[in-house]
């Protein structure tokens, strides 16, 4: 298969990699098994697997720092599996970049069921390529440019844009918001959201300097704003 197709899994259980290697397989993935989180980075730097479902608890490098790197060179979209409740903890994996989350113990078929949906996500994303005068969103590659430069989003980050930049000036809510990213209809907290906005705002201020393009409307949600003509 495709790297288009293949799952890399990071996880030090041995059962319960195969198990998942199994269900993926069952549902038309091809998947690579990594167990010690040393070995991670130098994998993908040469593979580019289309999703990778990462522990958070490794021997060697631990998820977090992981997936923060990652996100230094690349948008591949990561699901963090933990074992580990604390919202604290899965606020942290979205706020370095992860897509999503899955807590242990989980579902085999839930977990493949959320490989499809950020999939999912994605190819809907990649059908559309938005241009404005002061930006200029590629959902083929999730980067945005303006003034002669570029930056690069998480597919969740450039989802949560997408949907503000589609209608400048509405306000949406958290709620809605949430829908625009988790399609399943999961529950999760307000903070979830406010975590992936501060993170979107502070690389569209590298992007345009000086400029609020998102804000924050207080008790109401977020809106979208386009600089004023000109200012580029």
């Amino acid at each position: 298969m495709s790297n288009a197709s293949r799952i890399l899994i990071v996880e030090d259980e041995d059962k319960l990699a195969k198990l998942a290697a199994d269900y993926l397989r069952n549902a038309g993935f091809d998947s690579e098994i990594i167990s010690h989180g040393d070995a991670v980075l130098p994998w993908v730097r040469q593979q580019h697997p289309a999703l990778i479902l990462l522990d958070l608890m490794l021997p060697g490098r631990d998820g977090l720092s992981i997936c923060r790197e990652i996100r230094s060179f690349s948008a591949v979209p990561i699901i963090m599996v933990t074992a580990r409740v604390e919202e604290i903890d899965r606020l942290l994996g979205l706020e370095l970049g992860a897509d999503d989350y899955i807590c242990k113990p989980y579902s085999p078929r839930e977990m493949v069921a959320r490989v499809k949906a950020v999939l999912r996500r994605l190819q809907s994303a990649s059908l559309e390529t938005f241009h404005a005068d002061a930006l200029s969103l590629d959902a083929n590659r999730f980067r945005v440019a303006a003034a002669g430069r570029e930056i690069e989003l998480t597919s969740v980050e450039f989802q949560l844009l997408q949907t503000l930049y589609r209608q400048p000036g509405h306000i949406f809510s958290r709620s809605k918001l949430m829908d625009s990213i988790y399609q399943d209809q999961r529950i999760v907290s307000d903070r979830t959201i406010d975590s992936h906005i501060k993170k979107l705002r502070k690389k569209l201020d590298e992007l345009l300097p000086g400029r609020e393009l998102i804000h924050a409307v207080y008790g109401a949600g977020y809106r979208y704003e386009p600089p004023a003509s000109g200012q580029d």
